[in-house]
């Protein structure tokens, strides 16, 4: 099997945008020949080659503010969408006892909803409890993940995982490693815009390690796993910035 015709074929079943593809393309030309085999051929790993450049759907190059590294895809099928810290398996954010049984079973969701509340206002830091949260007026707030993960594209914010596939935690170190140089890549020919680069926890961190990122702010983070990132300070000022709470952008 040639590469010359895998890239195009990856690149088109990916589904990413059309200012993405010359970028992408030189991206997968840095994977080696047997991975990108691999990649086209398995029909195992998460989330899939449907979905595997989902995450360059969202936006084209040009509108890309922020990319926001998580580690690698959610390991359930029906959690893993392509993008990072999306969890397919999770509708609705709001119910009537606060957050949806779902947001709050994920902890790191359940967490960044609670600092996005905290950045509002509309939550305390000495009150995270689900009753706090089911006393607040949800009208114009934002119901659903999909909504979540529009405005994040909307504030220019690449969901975007240092692996972008996974089919085994015993893999996941190795996946990482192979995805560099297409990750080198990619920011390179980002360099010419003005990207900031969000890094959740430590994984995520191993990309500021990348030549490319030197050229790039970074913005590090602890994972939202962490009860610490929900009242933590650049947390709040950079995605409290980014106005995702409220669906029209304005507090009813």
């Amino acid at each position: 099997m040639k590469r010359e015709s895998d890239t195009p074929s990856l690149i088109l079943s990916g589904g990413c945008r059309r200012g993405w593809r010359p970028i992408i393309a030189g991206a997968l030309e840095k994977l080696p020949a047997e991975y990108l085999s691999y990649l086209l051929e398995n029909r195992e790993y998460l989330p899939g080659k449907e979905r595997l450049l989902a995450a360059f759907d969202a936006m084209e190059p040009d509108e890309v503010k922020y990319i926001l590294f998580g580690q690698d895809p959610y390991p359930r099928r029906e959690s893993a969408t392509g993008y990072a810290f999306m969890d397919g398996r999770v509708d609705r954010i709001f119910c009537e006892k606060g957050l949806c049984k779902e947001v709050n079973r994920a902890t790191s969701l359940r967490n960044f909803m609670k600092m996005l509340l905290v950045a509002a206002g509309e939550l305390k830091c000495d009150d995270l409890s689900q009753s706090a949260i089911a006393s607040i007026a949800k009208d114009g707030m934002i119901e659903t993940m999909d909504e979540l993960k529009d405005k994040l594209s909307d504030a220019g914010v690449l969901l975007l995982n240092s692996s972008l596939v996974f089919d085994g935690a015993a893999n996941s170190g190795k996946h990482i490693s192979l995805w560099r140089p297409f990750m080198e890549s990619l920011l390179d020919a980002l360099s010419a815009y003005d990207v900031k680069l969000i890094l959740f926890g430590a994984h995520a961190a191993k990309i500021e390690k990348l030549e490319a990122a030197a050229k790039m702010e970074k913005i590090k983070l602890p994972h939202p796993y962490n009860h610490s990132f929900i009242c933590l300070k650049e947390a709040l000022e950079l995605f409290g910035s980014m106005d995702l709470l409220f669906s029209k952008g304005l507090k009813s």
